[in-house]
């Protein structure tokens, strides 16, 4: 996917924060939330986007650590959907 078609769905008010569901061509969907760190606008000008899978929420939440992030690259993905 295009970096801009990522960021306009993930920056919109109502999805700040929340569950997506991340489609890929060669892999299974992961659900998580896209974060903002001090290094988001150098990564996402690359088209990569760090996200915390839904199983490491609570603790991201907690504690911030970036170790609990990973970086995926924009182009993989094949469409975005909000999780229910």
């Amino acid at each position: 996917m295009a970096p801009e078609k990522i960021e306009e769905y993930i920056e919109s008010k109502q999805r700040k924060d929340n569950l997506v569901n991340i489609h890929f061509k060669d892999r299974n969907t992961v659900t998580g939330v896209f974060v903002q760190t001090t290094d988001y606008d150098e990564l996402k000008s690359k088209n990569l986007w760090r996200i915390v899978n839904n199983m490491h929420l609570k603790e991201w939440k907690d504690t911030k650590s970036i170790d609990l992030t990973r970086i995926f690259n924009g182009m993989s993905f094949t469409r975005l959907s909000d999780e229910k």
